[in-house]
C-alpha cells in the first residue's frame, strides 16, 4: 500500500502519516527540509516493515534518503513515537534529542526494559490486575519491546531552549501528563504548536500511572491543559488524527471537564463500593477491551484515583487477602 504523500505545513516543514498497528491507525512524523540543511525528523513511528516503507516513501517524495537526516527530535518515549529512533540514528548518523526530563526514566526504560519488567508487573498486580491478565500482559509487552529500536545516544533539550525549524526559532515546552517528559515546540509568530500527543482532536490522550512515572500524572496533565489554554495556538500539529487541529483552547477545556467528570465518578464509585484500581477500572471502562486496552484503562483509572488520594479525597488500604491496594472514600 502506498503511503499518503507528505502534507506541507509551513515553510519547509512537512508531515507524514506513518501506519501503526494501533486503533489510531497512523502517527505523524515531521520532516523539516530547509534548502541548506540541516534536515530534522520529529518522531519516528514504530520499528515495523510498514513504517520503514512509509518513511522511505516520504523521504523519497521530498528528494531525501536516510543519510540526509541530520537531527531527530522525539516528543516522548512511547513506542509509536520513539520506536525507530535507533534505526534512523544508524542509517543517517543523526543526533537524537529528547527533553531532559524524558531521558532519565522514559527513554532509559527501553534500555533497561528486562530489568524493569518485574517492577512493572508488580505495580499492576498490586493494583488488582488478575494473574491470567498479567501473563498475557507480559507477552504483549514483549511484542511492544520488539518494535522499539532505541538510540545508542540521546542528547537533552531543556524547557525554554530555542530550536531552529523552517528557518525560525521554536521554543521547547514541557507538557507532562501523557508522558513525564513530553516535549512540545511553540512558534508564537506562526501561532503553531508541535504538540505530539499532549492534545488530540478525537480521543483523550491516555494519562496513566505506571511503575516508572511521576506520582501524579493527572495533576501534571491538568497543568499542561492550562498551559495550552493560555497559549491558545491557532493550530497544533498532533500525533494522531491530524496532522493539524484547530480549536486547541476549546479542546483543552473539554479535556479538563472530561477528567473532572471521571474524578467525580470514581469518587462516588469508591464511596459506594471500595475496590482496587482494576475493579474500579471495570466500572469506568465497562466495554470489552483487549489486554493492552485493559492495561491502559487500569493505568488511567489509577492516575485519577491517586490524584484524588493526593488531594485528600480518597484513601487506600492494603488488603492482604487480595494482595492489592483498595481505595475508599
Amino acid at each position: 500500500m502506498t503511503a499518503p504523500a507528505p502534507t506541507h505545513l509551513l515553510g519547509n516543514l512537512y508531515a507524514l502519516q506513518v501506519p501503526i498497528p494501533y486503533p489510531m491507525g497512523a502517527v505523524t512524523v515531521l520532516l523539516d527540509v530547509p534548502a541548506g540543511g540541516p534536515v530534522t525528523m520529529i518522531d519516528t513511528a514504530l520499528d515495523t516493515p510498514e513504517a520503514h516503507a512509509a518513511l522511505e516513501d516520504g523521504l523519497a517524495a521530498l528528494g531525501l534518503h536516510w543519510p540526509d537526516i541530520d537531527r531527530v527530535i522525539i516528543t516522548h518515549h512511547h513506542p509509536d513515537h520513539y520506536g525507530l529512533a535507533g534505526l534512523v540514528e544508524e542509517r543517517s548518523g543523526a543526533s537524537v534529542y529528547l527533553l531532559d526530563v524524558e531521558i532519565g526514566r522514559g527513554e532509559r526504560y527501553w534500555h533497561l526494559w528486562e530489568e524493569w519488567l518485574p517492577g512493572h508487573v508488580k505495580h499492576l498486580r498490586d493494583h488488582g490486575l488478575p494473574p491470567a491478565s498479567l501473563l498475557s500482559l507480559e507477552a504483549e509487552s514483549r511484542r511492544s519491546r520488539q518494535r522499539v529500536h532505541p538510540a545508542s545516544r540521546v542528547f537533552p533539550l531543556r524547557e525554554g531552549q530555542e530550536v531552529a525549524l523552517s528557518g525560525e526559532p521554536w521554543e521547547v515546552l514541557w507538557l507532562p501528563g501523557h508522558a513525564d517528559g513530553h516535549l512540545g515546540l511553540w512558534n508564537e509568530a506562526q501561532g503553531t504548536l508541535i504538540a505530539g500527543d499532549a492534545i488530540l482532536p478525537r480521543i483523550s490522550p491516555n494519562v496513566g500511572l505506571y511503575a516508572y512515572t511521576r506520582p501524579d500524572p493527572l495533576g501534571d496533565y491538568l497543568q499542561t491543559l492550562g498551559k495550552l489554554e493560555a497559549l491558545n495556538p491557532a493550530r497544533a500539529v498532533v500525533g494522531h488524527h491530524g496532522p493539524v487541529m484547530t480549536g486547541v483552547q476549546a479542546r483543552a477545556r473539554e479535556l479538563r471537564a472530561h477528567h473532572h467528570e471521571r474524578l467525580d465518578f470514581l469518587g462516588a464509585q469508591a464511596a459506594q463500593a471500595p475496590g482496587t484500581a482494576y475493579a474500579l477500572s471495570l466500572a469506568m471502562f465497562p466495554r470489552d477491551l483487549n489486554i493492552s486496552g485493559r492495561r491502559f484503562a487500569l493505568a488511567e483509572t489509577l492516575a485519577h484515583l491517586e490524584h484524588l488520594r493526593l488531594l485528600g479525597g480518597l484513601y487506600r488500604t492494603w488488603q492482604e487477602e487480595a494482595g492489592a491496594w483498595v481505595y475508599h472514600a
